[in-house]
């Protein structure tokens, strides 16, 4: 009896298994997205419209936990990328496993989990959030409402931090934003294409990296959020500023304060590619020499 062939599973980072279909890899892409945005933006709509989170912390956790779930999720099915950072930087560095051709189809899946997640957040929470806004003297859509609209989109610097107006808008400028943006998307890829390298003997066990990438975006969003409230994630912010825009604030999410929507889409998709490149030039090289010195053998090969 011929035996029949298996599909080969997908791995953090790679793309559609072996024999798998694209339209399930669209699914995954799209559910793993909307999980993890679901997560995101809904613990910030908690801490600002209910109070329930004590602290940046809390909500960076959250996010950690829901980054990782959404990995668990659909790993096996579309590699998780869930961000189109990630996504661009998989098909620039690590062609053999995810083909450039296959960005237009998971951009839009994850665009669209965003997007998704951001609907849920504003029907769940609608009540709660007009409520903020009329204890608060916040007229959706007008100067001021980005301590609302930061329950969807981001806004630089941190409303809930620093207030909105001159004086806050004088700390950090666009071009800042975007480097900040840029520079901690690279941090996290970076890690991302450490921790998927197969030869990276320093993880012991691969069931521990969705976690420990979770984390890694905890902990760069409580360095960082109070200064761009830390997207590391285009769809993560476009998806539900996109809701914001339809639900009432306008300008205020799109294009946002000081023209200033492009620097969650330009810093990313820039800082992204350079962390895998600092992966791939400088670390890979020395994960070779160190795996066969050590092993005897060079081990699988990432390309």
């Amino acid at each position: 009896m011929p035996s029949i062939p298996r599909k080969r599973p997908a791995s953090v980072g790679s793309g559609i298994p072996a024999g798998g279909d694209p339209r399930h890899a669209f699914i995954g892409e799209a559910v793993g997205t909307y999980i993890l945005v679901l997560f995101g933006t809904g613990s910030v709509a908690a801490a600002v419209a209910t109070g329930a989170q004590m602290g940046l912390w809390q909500v960076a956790v959250v996010w950690a936990f829901g980054v990782a779930l959404a990995i668990y999720a659909t790993a096996n099915v579309s590699g998780a990328h869930l961000n189109p950072a990630i996504s661009l930087a998989f098909a620039i560095f690590r062609r053999s496993e995810f083909s450039a051709r296959m960005l237009t189809l998971y951009w839009t899946a994850q665009l669209l989990g965003a997007i998704l997640a951001g609907i849920s957040v504003l029907v769940i929470f609608a009540p709660f959030i007009e409520r903020f806004e009329s204890v608060n003297g916040i007229v959706r859509g007008e100067d001021g409402s980005q301590r609302s609209a930061m329950m969807f989109g981001e806004y630089f610097p941190n409303p809930d931090v620093y207030g909105t107006g001159d004086a806050a808008a004088g700390l950090i400028s666009p071009a800042g934003a975007a480097f900040v943006e840029g520079f901690g998307t690279a941090i996290l890829a970076l890690v991302i294409f450490s921790l998927t390298d197969r030869r990276n003997a320093g993880l012991s066990t691969k069931n521990m990296t969705p976690l420990l990438i979770g984390f890694t975006v905890a902990a760069l969003i409580s360095l960082f959020a109070p200064l761009t409230q830390a997207g590391w994630n285009p769809a993560r912010d476009l998806g539900p500023r996109i809701v914001a825009f339809f639900a009432g604030w306008g300008s205020i999410a799109i294009p946002g304060p000081s023209n200033g929507f492009w620097v969650y889409i330009v810093g990313p998709m820039i800082g992204a590619p350079v962390g895998a490149a600092i992966h791939e030039l400088l670390i890979k090289p020395g994960l070779r020499r160190d795996i066969a010195s050590t092993n005897g053998s060079v081990g699988d090969e990432n390309s």
